[in-house]
Order: structure tokens, then sequence, then C-alpha cells
């Protein structure tokens, strides 16, 4: 595969920023670098995304695909008294959302390097965010979805932001599929948010 976000090692050289964002009302700092998703800010879609984003305090979350840190970090300061897990295949964008969790004094969270799923299979979540990898392809997007089923608790919450002409139809009939529940939350410039819920049986 080229050498790109979805990468597991960017051979791209190192062009370290700092963002400010406020999300959901939190002031935060991001530590960015060349070879990670969206390194000159946080994307529009991640931030419709939280925009709508809804979670109870003691939630325990999944970030699948983290980038640096701005979707599961925000997660986390809205579930002071839960858990964000946060995922990348990408060492690069782990070793940033440990720096940017730091600069933000954001202790309720745990960065894993990951192929997908592979390091938190055995685990299980209330939620699970993501803003897929659509350049990996939609063979990576669907098992993100499938395999996420899997490991959401009875009644578990999936949210995905994924743009139209990116493949929102196919996105939206693969949950469908998988979970039944599928809700669109929001709609915006071109962005669809959809929460899929599981059953609770």
């Amino acid at each position: 595969m080229s050498d790109h976000y979805y990468s597991q090692t960017p051979g791209v050289k190192h062009d370290r920023q700092v963002h400010e964002a406020k999300l959901r009302g939190f002031a935060l700092r991001f530590v960015t670098d060349a070879g990670v998703f969206s390194k000159s800010g946080v994307d529009y879609g991640s931030r419709v995304l939280l925009d709508a984003l809804v979670l109870e305090p003691s939630a325990r979350v999944l970030d699948v695909g983290c980038g640096y840190g701005p979707i599961g970090l925000t997660a986390a300061k809205l579930a002071p008294e839960g858990h964000v897990t946060m995922i990348d295949i990408n060492e690069r964008a782990v070793e940033l959302s440990k720096e940017n969790a730091k600069l933000n004094g954001i202790t309720n969270v745990t960065v894993v390097q990951s192929d997908i799923y592979e390091s938190v299979k055995d685990n299980r979540y209330d939620v699970i965010l993501t803003n897929p990898p659509i350049r990996a392809g939609k063979q990576v997007v669907h098992r993100i979805f499938e395999e996420g089923y899997n490991l959401l608790n009875p009644g578990g919450k999936m949210w995905v932001v994924i743009q139209k002409k990116q493949g929102a139809p196919s996105a939206e009939a693969k949950l469908e599929a998988l979970f039944g529940d599928v809700e669109e939350v929001t709609k915006e410039k071109g962005y669809r948010i959809f929460l899929a819920t599981k059953s609770m049986a």
C-alpha cells in the first residue's frame, strides 16, 4: 500500500505543528505531523461527528483510527467517569495521541497501536466512534463495522462519519445489515453521521 496515513510506519519527513481547536466547548491543543490524517488541523468530518455525539459520563468508548486524537480526546472530556481506548495502525499517530493526551491533561485514555481491532479484540465497549480511513478501501471500512459490532455490549452504539461521495450509501446499507437499527443523526456539507445501535438481546 502506498505511503499515506493508513501506513503502519509513515516514511515521510516529520513536519510537526501545533494546532488549537475548540471542540464541544473544550479548548484543546494538538501536535500534528506529516504522515497522519488531517495534519493541518481538525477535519470537518470529525467536527460534525463530535457536535452530534451523545455519551454517558461513564461510557467505555473505543475510537477506531484515532489519528492524533481529536475525536478520542474530546470523547474522554465528555465521559469524565468513563474510559476511552484509542487505536490506530499508524505508529506516528499513536505517539501523537499519547503526547496530545498529556498536553491536554487527559488521563482517562489508553492509546494502542492496532491493525483494526487486533490489539483490543478481547475487550467490550459501550460506544465505538470512527471517522473511517476511506483511502484504505471499502473492505477495510466494512471490516471496522463488522468486527466492531462484535465488540459492542448489548445496546452499544457505533457512531460513524462518512462523506456521501465517499461511500455513505454503501456504508449505511452495511450498517443496516449488521445492526438493523441505524439512524442518520446529521447531514452537513456532504458529511453524514450514522448512529447504529446493537439490540439488547
